[in-house]
């Protein structure tokens, strides 16, 4: 009877320390798999219509091991491009985002209304354009024509793209290249007038 009692009890014990590590383990590994920014941008207080279907992605490190993190969000809205980009400037100032004005935003020229923001140690990309209604052709064949009816109800509404990252890692924070990278494709190095080792080192004769 001793002996089944401290089995018992070894038991009860056993699974009392593997809940109670088991619980607080499975929510540490939650909290650490959901970026919280991703609330931040659920809270913003759109309208429906300006969040009909969102999928997000998420990459880089959280501790920017190599590469800091990533969060892009794809949003499709059922209105206009103008009004929903309207409906999303207007929640991110309420929200406490600040509109950045800032050189390579964006970094090229592009259709509809593209705009950047700073909060705390964030910074934060929208674009909202109209949607892609016939998609790109395949090489050496003829672009598809949709029928009237299916492209109207595909083409309707807009598309919000946003993408956050870590000001740290944001090269548009610091300072800017003297030339236009889309051109050079990198900035040159500046060249050392005053360097002697500039020079070329006379052959021996």
């Amino acid at each position: 009877m001793r002996e089944r009692r401290r089995l018992r009890m070894g038991i009860l014990a056993l699974v009392s320390v593997v809940l109670l590590g088991a619980v607080p383990l499975f929510f540490g590994l939650r909290t650490l798999s959901h970026d919280p920014v991703f609330d931040t941008l659920d809270a913003l207080g759109v309208p429906s219509w300006a969040a009909a279907k969102t999928v997000d992605n998420v990459s880089g490190s959280r501790w920017c091991f190599q590469d800091c993190r990533l969060r892009e969000r794809t949003v499709e809205s059922q209105k206009a491009w103008k009004e929903t980009a309207q409906v999303y400037e207007a929640a991110l100032s309420r929200d406490g985002w600040e509109r950045w004005k800032v050189d390579r935003c964006p970094e090229q020229q592009v259709k509809g209304s593209y705009t950047c923001w700073r909060r705390d140690e964030l910074t934060l990309d929208l674009w909202v354009r109209e949607p892609t209604c016939v998609p790109a052709p395949v090489d050496g064949e003829a672009p598809p024509s949709p029928a009237p009816a299916a492209a109207a109800g595909e083409c309707a509404g807009s598309l919000v793209s946003v993408k956050v990252r870590n000001a740290i890692d944001d090269e548009r924070t610091g300072p800017q290249p003297s030339t236009d990278p889309s051109l050079t494709g990198e900035d040159p190095y500046p060249t050392l007038t005053d360097d002697p080792l500039g020079e070329a080192t006379p052959s021996p004769s």
